[in-house]
């Protein structure tokens, strides 16, 4: 009997680099066959210091044990820099589903040099805003957003090799690109309370971009992906999780690129368990994006499945953004 390929595998990046021809043309497929089952992979392999992760951790729960009236001096709107306090988002709007405000704090960092276009720095390239109650966290987070730049355009290289078309598609698109960057914490009901009828630490979902590079911690409140029955899939089941790995999975816009060829990952991240409500995570999460004025078409048949009409990249996530803003 031939075993069924897990739908979100496991996969060594090293081969990408390292590999001959046969080796890196397995890891494509692999890539290609998990993407269009479930939009998500776990990738080994990738160089990223578990010890910057763990001090990114450690720094920013600091500020987010700090007193409200302390962490309110750095008060952010969805999609800009700073704090993201209590009730301030609830990602199930996206996709029109009313849940209430998620169940997490972040502090939230993007690029800032300056793209040169007033309006696009104003909107896209704000500095980063960093708490000077906890100084050692700038230095931790601009050395994770290198790694992760890096990673991400290694990432794109990758894709474009497994879609079977120019190894550039996507990475050319990548020169200025206004990623984002969030540390999500999900404390306790002794922070948040005891979470109302439908309410999740993060409400069901896909991201906006072109991929998510995701640093999780596991536990019983944690992250869930969704698989459609009608596809053969499992419904809602929890992400598996390796403390090796990193979680990838593909936003709305790379899906829309691949005419639907590979899914924007459908996820939730559950609210504290109920055998277990002190039960506290962290997410370090890399929103990858493209350079602003992209036109994002879908990749022709073949390749592509639905041709969706072209769509200007930063239009588009502004509007993603708002609607999950509360209030």
């Amino acid at each position: 009997m031939t075993e069924t390929p897990a739908p979100i595998p496991a996969v060594d990046l090293r081969p990408w680099r390292e590999g001959d021809a046969g080796a890196r043309a397995r890891l494509a497929r692999t890539v290609d066959r998990a993407l269009q089952a479930a939009g998500f992979l776990l990738i080994t392999g990738h160089g990223v210091d578990p010890r910057l992760r763990s001090g990114i951790r450690s720094t920013a729960r600091r500020f987010f044990l700090l007193p409200p009236e302390v962490k309110r001096r750095y008060a952010a709107r969805v999609g800009g820099r700073g704090w993201l306090g209590p009730g301030a988002e609830a990602n199930g709007y996206a996709e029109g589903t009313e849940t209430p405000p998620d169940l997490k704090e972040s502090l939230t960092f993007a690029t800032d040099e300056p793209f040169g276009d007033p309006a696009v720095d104003a909107e896209w390239y704000a500095p980063n805003v960093w708490p000077a109650e906890v100084p050692g966290l700038r230095p931790l987070v601009q050395e994770y957003l290198a790694r992760m730049a890096g990673l991400e355009r290694e990432l794109l290289s990758l894709l474009g090799h497994a879609l079977g078309l120019e190894p550039d598609i996507f990475s050319r698109h990548m020169d200025r690109p206004t990623y984002g960057f969030n540390i999500n914490w999900y404390p306790g009901t002794e922070v948040v309370g005891q979470p109302r009828p439908g309410q999740f630490r993060i409400g069901p979902h896909t991201d906006f971009g072109t991929v998510t590079i995701l640093d999780r911690q596991s536990g019983r409140g944690g992250l869930q992906v969704y698989t459609d029955p009608a596809d053969g899939g499992a419904g809602w089941q929890d992400a598996p999780w390796d403390p090796a790995a990193l979680t990838v999975n593909i936003g709305d816009l790379l899906a829309r690129w691949t005419g639907d060829r590979w899914r924007s990952g459908r996820h939730r991240v559950l609210p504290p368990p109920v055998d277990a409500p002190a039960e506290e995570l962290m997410s370090l999460v890399h929103f990858g994006e493209c350079t602003p004025g992209t036109l994002v078409k879908s990749v022709p048949a073949p390749v592509g499945r639905v041709a969706y009409p072209p769509v200007d990249s930063h239009v588009y996530l502004r509007a993603k953004l708002d609607s999950i803003s509360v209030g």
